[in-house]
C-alpha cells in the first residue's frame, strides 16, 4: 500500500495512479528481472522503484545488464547477440518508463473501473511486447550457448522464477 506521504498516494483531488503504475512497473520488471517480481513484495518494489529517479532507474537496468551478463558468463564471441539482449532490456525499461510519464502527465480526473481496466490493460500489452522481444534476442543468444553454458543460463532463469537471488 503507498503511504500518505508517498507522491503516488491516492487523494480526493488525485486520481489512483498507484495501482496502475505499479501494475507497468510490476511488468517492467518481469522483463528485466522476473526475481523481482516473485521474490519481492508489492509494497517492497514499488517502494524501491518509485523511490528512485529515472537516472537511478537507468542505472538500476544497467546493473541488472550487467550481473546477467557476469552470471552467464557472455563470451567475446558472444556479444553482439548479448547487445540485442541489453538493447531489448533498455527498450523495454524506455517504454515502460515514457508510459508511467505520459500516464502521470495526464490531467487529475477520477478513473472509473473500465478506465483503469483499460490503462492496466494498456501496460500489460506493452509488457508482452516486450517481453516477445527480448524473448527472440535471448533465443538467439541462447541457441549460440554451448551446452554447459545453456545450464547456467538454465539455472539462473530458475532461480529468477522461483523467487530465489
Amino acid at each position: 500500500m503507498v503511504s500518505s506521504s508517498h507522491p503516488l498516494a491516492t487523494t480526493s483531488a488525485r486520481r489512483p495512479r498507484g495501482r496502475i503504475a505499479l501494475a507497468g512497473l510490476v511488468g517492467a520488471a518481469i522483463l528485466l528481472v522476473p526475481a523481482l517480481a516473485s521474490a519481492e513484495s508489492d509494497s517492497h518494489y514499488h517502494h524501491h522503484v518509485w523511490g528512485k529517479t529515472a537516472s537511478e532507474r537507468e542505472e538500476s537496468v544497467e546493473l541488472r545488464i550487467s550481473n546477467m551478463h557476469k552470471q552467464l558468463h557472455i563470451t567475446p564471441a558472444e556479444e553482439p547477440a548479448w547487445a540485442e539482449v541489453a538493447r531489448a532490456m533498455q527498450a523495454n525499461e524506455t517504454r515502460m518508463q515514457d508510459m508511467i510519464t505520459a500516464r502521470e502527465a495526464e490531467p487529475v480526473h477520477h478513473v472509473t473501473a473500465p478506465e483503469d481496466l483499460k490503462i492496466y490493460e494498456r501496460f500489460n500489452q506493452a509488457h508482452v511486447e516486450g517481453l516477445q522481444q527480448l524473448r527472440v534476442s535471448f533465443e538467439a543468444l541462447y541457441t549460440a550457448m554451448p551446452d554447459a553454458q545453456k545450464r547456467v543460463a538454465d539455472e539462473v532463469f530458475d532461480k529468477f522464477g522461483n523467487g530465489h537471488d
